[in-house]
């Protein structure tokens, strides 16, 4: 049976803050990616798992990131019982605000696992 969610806390490269909750034994980090006022494209790690997965997760995994100053609140939930799924990646908008409209880039890397070693 896989242990209960976690939470966990980043920010991303324009000062916002995320809130990450996720299973232990799958997770192992959250990226973001934005586009900056000068026209490049930056990612950061948002939040790495501090724990090593202790058993395998459960079939079913569930990641949910919300970033309230931005309007963002999803969740995603995926059916693994193989455990294959490596990555999941997001890509959504900012809803409301003074950055309405913007692309904002989630990406969820599982941990290592039966599925073979971790890729940054």
């Amino acid at each position: 049976m896989a242990r209960h969610n976690r939470d966990g806390r980043g920010e991303d490269q324009r000062g916002h803050e995320y809130r990450i909750g996720y299973q232990p034994d799958w997770f192992r980090q959250i990226k973001v990616t934005r586009d900056l006022e000068t026209g490049r494209q930056s990612t950061k790690t948002l939040f790495r798992n501090p724990e090593a997965p202790l058993q395998d997760p459960g079939a079913r995994v569930r990641t949910r990131v919300t970033a309230p100053d931005l309007g963002i609140d999803v969740e995603v939930a995926v059916h693994d019982a193989r455990q294959v799924v490596r990555r999941i990646t997001i890509e959504t908008i900012v809803p409301e605000g003074p950055e309405q409209g913007e692309t904002v880039v989630l990406s969820i890397t599982r941990a290592s696992g039966d599925a073979g070693p971790d890729e940054d």
